[in-house]
């Protein structure tokens, strides 16, 4: 006779099993967290000193705060570290080496979070990687990145200016990111790019649209409204100082950008976001996310190696270990 379907699945596991697996995951963490050290440190500098990433301080407690909503399922699910977890840490840890040796920060920086991100499958198993989905993958927000597209948002930001100028009725010459008006030149400086309010809005919208929205097409049209708006608003930002130039004169305006539009201006544009976005919520946060049942039957539906979590943790450290004798070498 074969066995009940019901039997197949893992049960449920107690508090103590569950506190013995939180220790496995932060052995683990405590150990790339070692081997990566060197990456973990440049984002924290530029968490803490650079105003663009300043925002990124904010992503670990949302970090708990999303897991503490998932903290019903994952009390009814079930953990078994997975082979299949090994090699996402192992892809993980490849990026990371592959940008070391190259020299990109960018690269190095996100193999480390995401090899972080893979231990929560290894250790964990794949019904508690499904369930804490959302959390995982937003942990990827701690990568510093922006710099790559301050560019072209500079060209982009003087030509909405420039626009925005000449319909309002001020003579204005632009050459490349120089700006001529009767009140002097102005310049798109980096710092006027617009890139930390973009890269924070983002951010910011990817957040509300997971928790608030069902539909994935409500949610990429949230996300790219939201990151549109950024745009256009710094643009609005860069004209209304030329424009308030021309009556109190260029230097008075610098100060006025920064104190009134670079704080009040965007944080009203935050605000509209959010308020726009506040009419098409069609779920409470808590609910975001796949129910220990629904993790359940699609990890049924993918069957992997199932190894022992002190297995999975022994083996991480090695892979962290040859990995780090690999950094050494190249």
């Amino acid at each position: 006779m074969p066995p009940d379907s019901s039997t197949l699945r893992p049960a449920a596991v107690a508090d103590d099993d569950w506190k013995s697996l939180l220790l496995r995951l932060a052995a683990g963490w405590v150990a790339l967290f070692v081997l990566t050290a060197r990456e973990w440190g440049e984002m924290a500098h530029q968490w803490w000193n650079s105003d663009t990433y300043a925002h990124i301080l904010l992503i670990p407690p949302i970090l708990v705060w999303l897991i503490w909503l998932r903290r019903t399922e994952l009390s009814k699910s079930s953990f078994s570290a997975c082979v299949p977890g090994l090699g996402l840490l192992c892809g993980s840890l490849l990026i990371w080496l592959c940008g070391r040796a190259a020299g990109i920060n960018l690269v190095a920086q996100f193999g480390a979070v995401a090899a972080m991100s893979a231990t929560v499958m290894t250790i964990c198993g794949m019904r508690v990687m499904l369930i804490s989905a959302f959390p995982v993958a937003y942990s990827l927000f701690l990568v510093p990145f922006g710099d790559e597209i301050i560019a072209p948002l500079q060209q982009l930001t003087a030509r909405i200016a420039v626009a925005l100028t000449h319909a309002s009725g001020v003579p204005a010459i632009s050459n490349g990111l120089f700006i001529d008006t009767p009140a002097g030149r102005f310049v798109v400086a980096e710092e006027c790019s617009g890139v930390k309010f973009l890269i924070a809005m983002v951010a910011l919208a990817t957040l509300v649209a997971w928790t608030s929205f069902t539909s994935w097409k409500r949610r990429v049209i949230f996300v790219l409204a939201a990151a549109c708006v950024s745009v256009v608003a710094n643009g609005i930002r860069a004209w209304a100082t030329i424009f308030v130039a021309q009556y109190i004169g260029a230097e008075r305006a610098g100060g006025f950008d920064h104190i009134v539009y670079g704080w009040v201006f965007f944080a009203l544009v935050i605000a509209l976001v959010l308020g726009v976005g506040w009419r098409f919520i069609d779920r409470d946060p808590a609910d975001a996310g796949l129910s220990a049942t629904e993790a359940d039957a699609i990890a049924q539906r993918f069957p992997a190696g199932v190894i022992a979590p002190d297995l999975a943790l022994v083996l991480l450290c090695v892979i962290a270990a040859a990995f780090a004798v690999l950094a050494r070498l190249i």
